[in-house]
Parts: C-alpha cells; structure tokens; sequence
C-alpha cells in the first residue's frame, strides 16, 4: 500500500465515483497492489524471513509502500 504521507489519485478517483454509483459511508479510498507467493515445502521462520526480504527489496518500494507478509492455508 501507498505510504499515508503519499499521494494516491487513483485511490481518490474511486472514491469519487462511489456516491455516483449509488455507494455511500466510504471516507477514505487507498489503492494498493497484492503478490500471492506459493512456496514449495513447511512454511518456517527462515521462509518467512525470506519472503520478507523479497517485499523489501523486489516486491514493494519502501520508500513510498508499506508491506505486510501473511500465511493463508
């Protein structure tokens, strides 16, 4: 997701466009992008760090994205 301080037009045009399409109660609208990781094998703390390493450094800008890395079954 966009850092809060960052500025997210495409985030502000659905926000517009709710009440048009009948929507209302929505104040605030932030657009981000999602990466969905399968990893062969026991998902482990080492595997973990590794995804985590690959948001930081692949995956995301950190200068102006926040990340968050989480297991689904």
């Amino acid at each position: 997701m966009p850092k809060p301080e960052i500025l997210d037009p495409q985030g502000k045009a659905v926000l517009g466009a709710l009440p048009r399409l009948g929507f209302s109660g929505v104040s605030e609208v932030r657009q981000g992008k999602r990466f969905e990781l399968e990893v062969a094998g026991e998902v482990t703390p080492a595997v973990l760090a590794e995804v985590e390493k690959m948001a930081e450094t692949l995956l995301s800008n950190p200068v102006i994205e926040n990340y968050v890395v989480s297991v689904e079954a």
